[in-house]
């Protein structure tokens, strides 16, 4: 039931369309129609439209001399007055013309039935026109015999009743047209909608989901073209039928022929400049290709040249292409069609103010992004320390960079923000040896500072996220009025995160120094105590923890 209303609607729309086209056509038709002008002026003026004989919406000629007491549109006036005093009898004898001389001026007369209707002198004429009086009578005469046979065909009963018999079959046909190409329209619809369903198509279905549904969209502009051509045939067809439209419909036929013309004169003017822009895009694309190869190598090794890094390689490669594509477009501008036409400047002009206006803060990220590239301060991978933020760098783009941090966060910094900052990169320097991690604790002057070395040492070796082939360093950072600080420097695995490394370190940490007795002073304290601050070892797994399998509490 859907279907079918969403089926009327569309059928509804689409006839709606056409009588909205046709009434566009006519009005159009009517506008131009005042423009017409008989010879010799195309593009009459009011005046010389007053002056111009108008029959059945045919131009047939200007007076342009003054006869007697009579001007132009006097004339015309005249004209009108001696065919209303005819009968239907007087036009079924042809327009015949005599020569003669009338008040001083070479004439030519045209007669119907004997009766005088028009007179044409020679100062009628145009000297533009090089047309002599003979030769401006005989077109007259053709104008006035066209319209003499179309008003008989006008008042011919048989004649109007077998063209209206034509208009209706034709306007049947016209509608029937609409309802068979909307039918149709349906029926691909739905047999769209199941491709679509099925994931086929002339489109791929990840294109299409970006595009929406093309092909439905396709359709509907091809059902609607179909529709403006029966319509514009439909009423060249019709008005061609009665004398009284009949030139609207030459006009409708002569402008589809014109507009036709223009458009296959147009194309052929544009076919070499499109053929040069052809040929610049395509050797900018080989060209691109080749330097494609040469990065490619450089960034597997494979070739080495100054100034280029395997981590720089990306960037040039997209700098490159993009000076190089612009480089093209520029050649190629001239050579487009309408490049030089005003509208096509007003919208470069347009498209570079709004790209002026709008990319200050965009270029500032992007000449950033830059910056990190070719300092080569970081690259994707890298564990790396910018402000307050730690974490690994898994996308460095042209406008920002993408940290994963130790709670499975992805932080984005714009590059502008990196560049103002400080970034500590910790995988850098760091080679087979592993990234350095650091950790600090904080033991009275009471204890050896050797045995805090050897403690700090066996909690590193206990540690198996650590790097066991690089020896630990322990460091005395400062000699604090309570406490020693010292620092131990160790060496993580690859792939490991700080947080999970110092978190087993940190225990094993602790876990030696209460094995061996040893209190930790962090936090600060004042007065030392009694007895010192450890947890006895038959207390370490105190539930809910759970010592490890086959090891007893206290052992």
């Amino acid at each position: 039931m859907h279907e079918k209303q969403e089926d009327g609607g569309a059928m509804k729309i689409l006839c709606k369309m056409s009588l909205w086209l046709t009434g566009l056509l006519l009005t159009c038709l009517l506008l131009v129609r005042v423009g017409w002008a008989a010879e010799p002026r195309r593009e009459p003026t009011e005046q010389e439209l007053a002056r111009t004989l108008v029959l059945l919406h045919e131009p047939i000629v200007m007076f342009q001399a003054k006869l007697g007491s009579l001007d132009g549109a006097d004339r015309v006036r005249w004209v009108h007055e001696r065919l209303d005093t005819m009968s239907a009898d007087d036009l079924q004898t042809p327009i015949t013309v005599v020569a003669s001389q009338r008040l001083g001026y070479d004439t030519r007369e045209f007669l119907v039935n004997g009766k005088r209707v028009l007179m044409l002198v020679d100062k009628d004429l145009d000297d533009l026109d090089e047309l002599t009086l003979d030769q401006a009578a005989d077109r007259v005469q053709g104008r006035l015999e066209e319209v003499r046979l179309k008003y008989l065909e006008l008042h011919s009963t048989p004649y109007l009743l077998k063209a209206t018999g034509k208009a209706l079959l034709a306007s049947l046909v016209f509608f029937g047209a609409i309802w068979l190409l909307q039918w149709c329209h349906r029926r691909v619809r739905k047999w769209l909608a199941n491709r679509l369903l099925l994931q086929k198509g002339l489109i791929p279905h990840q294109w299409r989901q970006v595009a929406g549904n093309v092909e439905v969209r396709i359709l509907g502009l091809v059902s609607l073209l179909l529709v403006s051509m029966f319509t514009y045939g439909w009423l060249t067809y019709v008005l061609g039928l009665f004398p009284q439209t009949r030139a609207w419909s030459d006009r409708l036929g002569s402008s589809l022929f014109s507009l036709c013309a223009d458009m296959l004169d147009g194309i052929m003017a544009a076919m070499p400049g499109l053929v040069t822009v052809m040929l610049i895009f395509v050797m900018t694309r080989v060209f691109i290709r080749m330097l494609a190869i040469i990065f490619d190598r450089v960034e597997r090794g494979q070739l080495r040249m100054q100034g280029l890094h395997a981590e720089t390689v990306g960037a040039t490669r997209r700098l490159l292409s993009v000076v190089i594509w612009l480089f093209a477009l520029t050649v190629a501008y001239p050579y487009l069609p309408g490049a030089n036409s005003d509208a096509f400047k007003g919208v470069s002009v347009f498209f570079g103010l709004m790209v002026t206006l709008g990319s200050a803060g965009i270029m500032n990220h992007a000449m950033s992004g830059l910056v990190l590239i070719y300092s080569r301060a970081l690259r994707p991978g890298d564990l790396v320390q910018i402000g307050e933020v730690e974490g690994m760098v898994t996308e460095l783009s042209a406008l920002s960079t993408k940290l994963v941090t130790r709670q499975d966060h992805e932080v984005t910094l714009p590059n502008a923000v990196v560049v103002g900052g400080k970034v500590v990169n910790l995988t850098r320097l760091a080679g087979e040896k592993g990234v350095a991690l650091l950790t600090k604790v904080t033991i009275g002057y009471d204890t050896p500072w050797r045995q805090v070395h050897a403690m700090l040492e066996l909690a590193a070796r206990r540690c198996e996220r650590l790097n066991q082939e690089e020896a630990p360093l322990v460091r005395q950072l400062n000699l604090q009025d309570w406490y020693v600080e010292y620092e131990l420097q160790v060496r993580m695995k690859a792939g490991l995160l700080p947080a999970v490394v110092k978190t087993e370190l940190h225990g094993h940490i602790q876990d030696v120094f209460n094995e061996f007795g040893v209190q930790i002073m962090s936090p600060n304290f004042i007065a030392q105590p009694e007895q010192a601050v450890l947890v006895a070892r038959e207390q370490w797994y105190q539930a809910p923890a759970e010592a490890p399998k086959g090891q007893e509490p206290g052992n």
